[in-house]
């Protein structure tokens, strides 16, 4: 079998996947038991059907930011591109930047989800057929290679717009701190030790994180 045809087959979040991870994660140990059994059944929630260049652009612009204000200057950026859902790569590069930096961006996120643009005018961020072929690893290195643009804004992307159902996003704070929460310890696990934790959670690694970020802060 393709190292391809492999990651496809990963790319599974259906009902009956839910419960096969809920099940497989709950059978770890009595920490994960306990809480899986009071959080319930995973309601993760994807956007397949979105482009990878907009679902990279909306991850930039939520980037550091509590949602309400992501929400707010993505909102400005979209009333500028009346009568569509999102601009075109094209739209977003013909208009005015000081328009755009004006909705709240900073300078380098707005350079960042310019080069995004132009990386899919250019074809090297692919479309969202073609990424649903790619592996997760050559997805990653492919648009890490876009300054601005790190693993875990890919992974976010990964998760959420093609579903895949196997990825551990170890950079992300919520991630380790909800395991050291899980396992009552006095410092969350570094994101090489929690890339090392979850190698056992495989092939149920994005159910895994869903409740993880899930964890009450202390």
């Amino acid at each position: 079998m393709s190292g391809i045809h492999a990651k496809t087959i990963a790319a599974d979040l259906s009902p009956l996947a839910y419960r096969r991870a809920v099940k497989f994660l709950s059978e770890l140990d009595e920490d994960w038991a306990l809480h899986i059994a009071a959080i319930g059944p995973c309601r993760h929630e994807a956007k397949p059907a979105r482009e990878p260049y907009e679902a990279l652009v909306r991850a930039i612009a939520y980037q550091q930011l509590h949602a309400r204000a992501g929400d707010a200057i993505l909102g400005r950026l979209l009333a500028l591109y009346p009568g569509v859902s999102f601009p075109a790569p094209e739209q977003l590069l013909a208009s005015d930047p000081e328009l755009q930096r004006a909705c709240g961006f900073s300078a380098e996120k707005l350079a960042t989800i310019r080069r995004i643009a132009q990386a899919t005018v250019e074809g090297l961020v692919p479309n969202l057929e073609e990424a649903r072929r790619l592996p997760d690893t050559a997805l990653i290195e492919r648009l890490t290679s876009l300054r601005g643009v790190g693993r875990w804004t890919v992974e976010m992307f990964l998760i959420y717009s093609l579903e895949r159902s196997d990825v551990l996003p170890v950079d992300d704070f919520g991630v380790r701190e909800g395991y050291g929460r899980l396992k009552g310890l006095e410092r969350a696990p570094t994101p090489r030790q929690m890339r090392e934790i979850g190698e056992a959670w495989s092939p149920f690694r994005t159910v895994a994180a869903w409740y993880l970020w899930r964890l009450p802060s202390r």
